[in-house]
C-alpha cells in the first residue's frame, strides 16, 4: 500500500473542537467526493497511530482538507493534530470508501458523520447540481454544528437542524426518531445517505426499515 508524506500548509479550529488542516497534495492522487484515507502524524511515536479521515477539499481542488473533530481531553491522535504546525507533516495512506454520490435524496448525518457529505455538497455546487438534495443533520448543541452557514448558503430551507441537548428557536429539538424523520424524507423512492455515530446509525436503519426503505437505497460506509 502507497503511502505518502504531505506536508501542512495550515491548521485553524472552525468550532470550538473541530480542527481544519491544509496539506499539500501529492502528484497523482485521486479520490472521489466523499472517500477517506488513513492519517498518522510524523512525529515519533505517532507514526503508527493511524486514524480514518475523510476529504473535504475537492477532487479538483491542488491542495488537501480535512475536517477532524478533536477530543483533547484523550490525549490522543486529534489532540495531538491540535499541536500541529505550518511545515509539519502527515503520512496518508492510499484512498478508500464507500460512501459515492449517486442521485438526489437525503442527508443524514450526526456530529462528526457530516464530513464525507462536505465534500459531496461543495462538488454538486460547483457543478450547480444541488438540486433538491436535503440534509438532516443532529447534533448536541448550535455550537457542535459545523459549517452551519456554509450549509444554509449551499441548501437554503433544505437544511434541516435537530439539537439533543439544547433548545433553540429555529431549530427542531430532541432526536433522530420516526415522527420527525418521517416528517423530512417526504418522497420515500429517494437514496438516503447516511453517516453518524454507531448508536446513531443503528436507530436511523431501524427506523428507515420501519418506513419499508429499501437497503439498496441507503449509502453508507462499507463495515
Amino acid at each position: 500500500m502507497e503511502t505518502y508524506n504531505v506536508k501542512i500548509m495550515s491548521t485553524g479550529l472552525i468550532t470550538r473542537d473541530v480542527l481544519q488542516i491544509f496539506t499539500e497534495k501529492p502528484a497523482g492522487l485521486v479520490f472521489r467526493p466523499g472517500q477517506a484515507v488513513d492519517v498518522s502524524i510524523n512525529r515519533e511515536g505517532w507514526q503508527d497511530e493511524k486514524r480514518p479521515f475523510t476529504f473535504t477539499s475537492l477532487p479538483d481542488d491542488d491542495f488537501l482538507q480535512f475536517t477532524i473533530k478533536t477530543y483533547p481531553a484523550d490525549k490522543g491522535v486529534t489532540n495531538e493534530l491540535l499541536r500541529l504546525r505550518r511545515n509539519d507533516s502527515l503520512f496518508i495512506s492510499e484512498v478508500f470508501g464507500a460512501i459515492e454520490y449517486r442521485n438526489e435524496g437525503y442527508f443524514i448525518a450526526g456530529g462528526a458523520g457530516i464530513t464525507p457529505f462536505i465534500s459531496i455538497l461543495r462538488y454538486l455546487k460547483s457543478e450547480n447540481s444541488i438540486g433538491s438534495n436535503k440534509l438532516i443533520y443532529a447534533n448536541k448543541t448550535r455550537d457542535d454544528i459545523i459549517l452551519k452557514y456554509e450549509f444554509e448558503r449551499l441548501l437554503g430551507k433544505n437544511f434541516v437542524n435537530i439539537l439533543s441537548e439544547e433548545a433553540a428557536k429555529g431549530y427542531a429539538h430532541g432526536y433522530l426518531n420516526r415522527d420527525f424523520l418521517r416528517k423530512q424524507l417526504t418522497d420515500l423512492t429517494k437514496d438516503i445517505y447516511l453517516c453518524g455515530p454507531e448508536p446513531m446509525m443503528e436507530a436511523v436503519e431501524k427506523i428507515l426499515s420501519d418506513l419499508n426503505i429499501d437497503d439498496s437505497q441507503i449509502i453508507k460506509e462499507a463495515v
